[in-house]
């Protein structure tokens, strides 16, 4: 699908920071490498807008022993990550032969990246999933049979799993990559049909494109809309509720990250929430400039 003057993978990851991931100054993001085209993208965009967000980034990459490429791939992340000035590290997981081989691998996977993410005392953790992966994984979902509830799949932000490009297409991942001459590899397994996944990517996603232009948007609106299905409702002293939005939600995610006492998030109808010294959350008024509001205690 062609579309006039995309904003570049730059614009769309700092959007993304700003605006849905809640990235604040002072914070450490863990980028998870592989040396592949998305995670490469993703590196060297954060890279370049770290000095101007304020925050910092290193980059951890796994290697799952399956593949003898994998190590050299681990090997170009590190030497992108030298060239920008980024911290790397690297570690390896054994996987066994046998069924469920991907899904096990990703688990192991992740649970490496955490353990990094301790280790460095990271804020946050990001991946390179992108709009296209999420527009392949609701498709896989409605394959496989899936609640309403099941479609709200990778959202920018996940508690401190951070997905800065998921409102980028690969498209303009394959730009970014282009125009600042990022070295990549590319994984075989990738275009190995065995997969389902593969298969939804090669064969399923590009027809459903022919007959509807916007696909991957509708798919990715969709997976919003179900992710919106489960609202975040607050309920003062007086049983009064509060449906919190998207950006709420964030804010608000923000705000118990933190931990810092009077912090505030504010709400529709003149009202806020604010983080008080003792832990707890209160809901009340938002006080006119220099005066205290009332507050209630909100229970859960």
């Amino acid at each position: 699908m062609r579309r006039s003057h995309p904003p570049t993978l730059l614009t769309v990851l700092e959007r993304a920071l700003r605006q849905e991931c809640g990235v604040e100054p002072g914070d450490r993001i863990l980028v998870a490498v592989s040396g592949g085209g998305d995670s490469q993208a993703l590196l060297h965009g954060l890279a370049r807008l770290a000095p101007k967000l304020r925050f910092q980034v290193m980059a951890h990459g796994v290697d799952h022993g399956l593949r003898a490429e994998a190590s050299a791939e681990l090997g170009l992340a590190r030497d992108t990550c030298q060239s920008l000035g980024v911290p790397f590290s690297q570690s390896r997981v054994r996987v066994d032969p046998g069924g469920n081989l991907l899904a096990r691998a990703r688990a192991r996977r992740y649970a490496a990246l955490r353990a990094a993410q301790l280790e460095t005392g990271a804020h946050f953790l990001a991946t390179a999933h992108h709009a296209d992966d999420r527009a392949e994984t609701v498709l896989l979902r409605l394959l496989r049979g899936v609640s309403p509830s099941g479609l709200g799949v990778l959202p920018p932000r996940s508690e401190d799993l951070l997905r800065p490009m998921i409102r980028a297409r690969r498209m303009d991942v394959l730009a970014h990559l282009r125009r600042h001459d990022v070295p990549f590899a590319s994984d075989p397994s990738n275009e190995n049909r065995r997969y389902l996944r593969v298969r939804v990517r090669l064969e399923l996603l590009p027809l459903l494109e022919q007959l509807s232009p916007r696909i991957v948007e509708h798919l990715t609106a969709l997976a919003d809309a179900a992710a919106e299905q489960s609202p975040v409702v607050l309920v003062d002293g007086e049983g009064d509720s509060m449906t919190l939005s998207r950006a709420q939600r964030t804010a608000l995610a923000r705000l118990l990250g933190r931990r810092a006492p009077g912090a505030s998030v504010t709400l529709t109808g003149g009202r806020q929430v604010r983080l008080a010294a003792d832990g707890t959350l209160r809901v009340g008024a938002a006080p006119a400039p220099g005066l205290p509001g009332a507050r209630k205690v909100i229970k859960g």
